[in-house]
């Protein structure tokens, strides 16, 4: 899967959440709260592959899955620039994690990065459209 089919995907999926949860009149907080990793296993089972075995993608304790990618993430399926003969298809904007190259691509390597995992990160990014946030993310537009 690309990561424009992905991101694409991922806000369907959470526009369809955040739908029912402003229906149901849920305060700014309150669906922060919602999105809370304990919560969304129980009540989002088919959000994230992960949930189904109740695995966390980062090991903290307060992990929060409202904004799941993170804002400072940027992609290009055909490529963002060339490295030793490699294609960088994503990196960081902020320089945080890791890199990793496998048949002549680069990827960004974000599982040892908790950033967007924050409520208080959340919060201070938090727009209902999940796409806002992640304006800058997707370069291949």
């Amino acid at each position: 899967m690309s990561y424009e089919s992905w991101f694409n995907d991922f806000a369907d999926k959470h526009k369809v959440i955040l739908d029912k949860l402003i229906k149901n009149n849920l305060s700014k907080d309150e669906i922060i709260d919602y999105f809370d990793f304990d919560n969304m296993v129980k009540e989002e089972n088919d959000f994230c592959p992960l949930y189904k075995d109740n695995k966390k993608c980062h090991d903290i304790k307060e992990l929060n899955c409202y904004l799941c990618a993170c804002p400072n993430f940027r992609f290009n399926d055909a490529g963002i620039k060339t490295y030793n003969d490699k294609k960088i298809l994503s990196e960081c904007e902020i320089n945080n994690g890791a890199k990793f190259a496998g048949d002549g691509v680069v990827h960004q390597d974000c599982s040892s990065c908790t950033v967007p995992h924050h409520k208080a990160y959340v919060r201070k990014n938090f727009d209902l459209d999940w796409k806002n946030v992640m304006t800058e993310c997707n370069l291949n537009l």
